[in-house]
């Protein structure tokens, strides 16, 4: 169940004017009132942070173009990278290999 942030409308207590969460079903309706003093809120978009896990071999492909492009190995790094689905760094390399597009 995800948990939802509010914040307090208007006026309201020091629990819904610095906003509070809570654990709700997404099919739940949003919370209207603070429940400490009645006052209207609203729901609020949280911030968030997310984990990307490295794999050895996303590591090995990243130290492994970090050194093609650390030598000016420019089209070596743009094959590897267009081969390992990284098209935007590809683009990059083979521009910077003297390619145009």
């Amino acid at each position: 169940m995800p948990i939802y942030e509010y914040r307090a409308v208007e006026q309201g207590c020091s629990y819904c004017t610095r906003g509070f969460d809570t654990l709700q079903k997404m099919s739940d309706a949003p919370v209207t009132h603070c429940p400490r003093c009645g006052a209207a809120v609203r729901r609020v978009i949280s911030r968030f942070r997310a984990c990307t896990v490295e794999t050895a071999e996303s590591a090995s492909l990243e130290n492994k173009l970090q050194d093609y492009e650390s030598q000016g190995m420019w089209s070596h790094a743009a094959e590897l990278a267009d081969k390992s689905g990284l098209q935007e760094r590809a683009m990059d390399d083979y521009k910077k290999a003297g390619y145009n597009f």
